[in-house]
């Protein structure tokens, strides 16, 4: 089956709360390029210590650059289930 990326525009990224979060992402990134530690195409994100969703800010404090494989990763425990 496709995907319907209309569909999924209009359900999701089309709301009040989704483009607020986006517009938080592209300021902390924008912030993070000017200071120099990300740059496009470095493999670099940025990583919010207290994410959006938890009620954290851009503020530069909560702001920090990792590796794309690091921050896009789920918690593993040690036997490699996820947490």
């Amino acid at each position: 089956m496709a995907r319907n990326y209309r569909e999924e525009y209009d359900n999701y990224h089309s709301q009040p709360q989704a483009k607020l979060d986006r517009a938080q992402r592209n300021k902390a990134r924008r912030l993070l390029t000017k200071e120099g530690l990300v740059h496009k195409g470095d493999g670099k994100d940025v990583d919010h210590t207290k994410p959006l969703s938890k009620g954290g800010t851009s503020a530069r404090s909560n702001l920090r650059a990792k590796s794309v494989s690091s921050n896009r990763s789920f918690k593993r425990t040690s036997s490699g289930g996820v947490k």
